[in-house]
């Protein structure tokens, strides 16, 4: 599996596109102190060569990258077929094995064996442990921590994927707010929310939050068999992948008119998003954004119900660095892209979350989403 298009998306990447990558990706290692980069299957392999293993293997896959090398991908000789099909495979060496031999003794001589390596953060142990035993003078850090920015700043095509996945997921919460909420389990809303994703062109639904009424309160509930009631709030955090990159957002909305105070929380959640979204310019560290949008809900008494980080990276997965957290000063650089959703949430009675997928542009933010942030109210 490689890059989700279709013939009405996006232009694919191309092999020049994943040379580009791994080349930049090699030098950020060495510009970091590493000797290479290893990475497993997973987002990391995906960005970075096109190449999506079908199955979760035990056996080994990894990339191999070293500023100066050409890189090579190990892999499992009955999947090599398929690694030669990914898009970046053109750009890199494959060199497989065979059940029955030591894939770590292969993969060794590609390796410094006194060198230091970023490994991508779900390698699998039994793949690490081998090649320390291999190569007992190597040691190893997770790429979250020695190469944060690896996936984080989007080139133009990248964020064209992302702004389409954006513009999906407001389609499908324009039209959720159609549909019946009373009386119906949040397990339905949560499916028809699903099918609505994969009807505006998401190949993949990563997640599908429906929290009623006290549910709400919950910032991960899991939609389940309560049924929602008239007088209900409702948060609905919903994503996938379209074309290969990750959408994402919040909205709250209300089953028949709102109480004052719940309009009131409504109407401080959105002032704190927006104070958040403007926070957003380059140069500015992530946890300004937090801080923002934290300041507005501690000014109107909430601050201890705001239980979350302000917001979190996407790309390729739904989830990754950068994050908007206090402590976080990594600076703001145009073409990341990050949540920003702030949230309060009052135990036993009901959340608010409003979130919308932001981008850092050459003089400011520019949001991906723009379904309407005012309180709706559904039936």
């Amino acid at each position: 599996m490689t890059d989700d298009t279709d013939a009405a998306g996006p232009a694919p990447f191309t092999a020049a596109d994943y040379a580009a990558r791994m080349s930049a990706a090699a030098r950020s290692a060495a510009d970091a102190g590493l000797a290479g980069l290893l990475i497993a299957p997973g987002p990391d392999l995906t960005h970075l060569t096109g190449y999506r293993p079908t199955a979760e293997t035990e056996r080994l896959t990894l990339l191999v990258l070293a500023a100066g090398k050409d890189p090579v991908l190990v892999v499992p000789a009955l999947e090599a077929p398929d690694a030669a099909k990914a898009p970046g495979a053109a750009a890199l060496t494959l060199r497989d094995w065979a059940d029955g031999k030591d894939p770590y003794a292969l993969t060794a001589p590609l390796l410094d064996f006194r060198g230091r390596f970023g490994v991508s953060d779900n390698t699998w142990a039994l793949h690490l442990l081998g090649l320390q035993q291999e190569l007992p003078g190597t040691s190893y850090a997770p790429v979250t921590n020695c190469l944060p920015m690896l996936r984080a700043v989007k080139d133009q095509r990248e964020l064209e994927r992302m702004a389409a996945a954006a513009a999906a997921a407001d389609a499908a919460y324009a039209q959720i707010l159609h549909l019946p909420f009373a009386g119906r389990r949040e397990t339905d809303v949560a499916a028809d929310l699903a099918a609505l994703l994969r009807t505006h062109g998401h190949s993949q639904v990563d997640f599908t939050v429906v929290g009623s009424g006290p549910n709400g309160a919950d910032p991960h509930h899991e939609a389940g068999d309560r049924v929602i009631r008239h007088g209900d709030m409702v948060v609905l955090d919903f994503g996938g992948l379209r074309f290969g990159y990750g959408s994402d957002i919040s909205r709250t909305v209300h089953v028949g008119e709102p109480t004052a105070e719940e309009q009131r929380v409504h109407d401080v959640v959105r002032e704190a998003q927006q104070a958040g979204v403007a926070a957003v310019r380059p140069g500015v560290a992530c946890q300004e954004v937090d801080r923002a949008a934290r300041a507005v809900i501690t000014e109107f008494g909430y601050g201890d119900r705001f239980i979350h980080r302000t917001g979190h990276g996407i790309g390729v997965t739904t989830h990754e660095p950068p994050y908007m957290v206090e402590g976080e000063e990594q600076p703001l650089v145009p073409g990341m892209c990050f949540s920003v959703e702030p949230g309060v949430y009052l135990p036993g009675r009901f959340g608010v979350r409003i979130e919308d997928i932001v981008t850092v542009t050459e003089d400011g933010g520019r949001r991906l989403n723009n379904a309407p942030r005012e309180l709706a109210v559904v039936d």
